[in-house]
């Protein structure tokens, strides 16, 4: 039988709440070091945020498919990579787990449990970039499933770290990384007010993106069990 769905959904928990511990961490870190220098420590945080991914990939896929992000289990299941009713099951595992990600980042550098961020990213410019990031990342998601499952782990992590350069917003391309990023006024983080727009721009490039593979590569569905990582089979002991 596939993983049992407890499993899978400790696995998506697990892997976002690492996610953001190192996306918030490393931008809690790299602020403080860099002087003042917001390049550098944006450079900080983008290393870091793309190593995570690779190694949590790699490490929670097998188990879950390492979505750790609600964009991507939506379109997953929009392609019949999983159930429906398990969807709403894995976005509060990826909720719950990004929000404790953020706890114990604060934690790790003695600040409040949860705090609202002031950090504004708001604007046309900023919700589009949102939209670009996203639809970037799904379609590069979908396009190594179908043709070089292998290479998803670090195809995604390559794409974050470039589209947190060439991206206004910093590409959060996640609904989950997003909402809990509000709750951070740290380097990383978003005011809450700006979060349901970034949130909205998401879930747009994430839908046109599986559309655009699904029109390129008629065949999608048959992968989607792969996305992000093919899920092995294991005895529920």
């Amino acid at each position: 039988m596939n993983h049992p769905l407890r499993k899978r959904v400790v696995a998506e928990a697990t892997g976002t709440a690492l996610l953001l511990a190192a996306v918030v961490g490393s931008g809690i870190m790299g602020e403080r070091l860099a002087a003042g220098n917001t390049a550098i420590a944006l450079l900080a945080n983008t290393l870091a945020t793309g190593a995570a991914l690779v190694a949590l990939i790699l490490t929670f896929g097998p188990i879950s498919g390492a979505h750790l992000n609600p964009a991507v289990t939506l379109a997953d299941a929009w392609q019949r990579g999983i159930a429906w009713r398990e969807a709403p099951v894995y976005i509060l595992a990826q909720l719950g787990g990004a929000f404790m990600g953020v706890a114990a980042a604060h934690l790790m550098f003695g600040l409040p449990l949860f705090f609202a961020s002031r950090h504004e990213r708001s604007g046309g410019a900023q919700v589009f970039s949102e939209f670009v990031a996203t639809f970037g990342l799904v379609a590069v998601i979908w396009g190594c499933v179908r043709f070089r499952s292998s290479a998803v782990p670090f195809a995604v992590a390559a794409y974050i770290t470039a589209a947190y350069w060439f991206t206004a917003s910093t590409s959060f391309a996640n609904p989950a990384v997003t909402l809990a990023r509000s709750a951070s006024d740290t380097f990383a983080g978003i005011r809450p007010v700006d979060a349901p727009a970034f949130v909205l721009a998401q879930l747009a490039g994430a839908f046109t993106a599986t559309a655009l593979l699904r029109w390129l590569a008629p065949s999608l569905m048959k992968d989607a069990d792969a996305v992000v990582v093919p899920h092995g089979e294991t005895r529920d002991d």
